[in-house]
């Protein structure tokens, strides 16, 4: 199987697993979990017939490490990113002083008024990395990088959690937390 077969693979797991679990035929309980066998029987069923080998691949070498098994590997979730509601079980943590986040420039101006809101998904995504956050807004566009600060936002009690794939969560992130690049051109 090719890249780019995984990579539509992948996709189709993050559909399922993260926002629409009925479209085939799954339930994912309190916490996002389904169970390995049901997922892959039902993928079968929509036409997809991964085996379980190819599943673990998928999931051991995802870029972003978007799910997991249990860990007796009878159970499988997406690490973050749902927009259906799951209660993922993360711990509040201290993040680091300054976080990151990748968006369109086309986001821009509205995220000067706003700030970066969670849309349709249960948390706001920040990273420690820049280029990663770089590659996540170019999905949509030309990326630009925003600062967080968020050992601010932390001291004046936002909660941040760490997912098992450092990906940092966070309901909201008001604009007075934001520095935007000086050089930025909102289209």
């Amino acid at each position: 199987m090719n890249s780019q077969e995984m990579k539509q693979i992948s996709k189709f797991l993050s559909l399922v697993l993260r926002h629409r679990p009925s479209k085939i035929g799954i339930t994912l309980d309190d916490a996002g979990w389904t169970s390995v066998a049901d997922l892959l029987a039902r993928l079968q069923d929509a036409g997809r017939d991964i085996s379980l080998k190819l599943l673990e691949t998928i999931v051991a070498d995802n870029d972003k490490q978007r799910f997991q098994f249990s860990e007796d590997g009878t159970l499988i979730r997406a690490t973050q990113g749902h927009s259906i509601d799951v209660d993922l079980g993360y711990q509040p943590s201290i993040p680091p002083d300054v976080l990151s986040h990748g968006t369109p420039t086309t986001s821009v101006a509205a995220i000067r008024n706003q700030g970066l809101t969670k849309q349709q998904r249960h948390h706001v995504h920040l990273h420690v990395d820049q280029h990663l956050a770089a590659s996540v807004g170019q999905r949509r566009g030309t990326p630009v990088v925003l600062s967080v600060d968020a050992k601010r936002m932390a001291a004046a009690g936002f909660a941040f959690y760490v997912t098992p794939n450092s990906v940092w969560l966070t309901v909201q992130v008001p604009p007075e937390f934001i520095t935007f690049p000086v050089e930025t051109s909102e289209r």
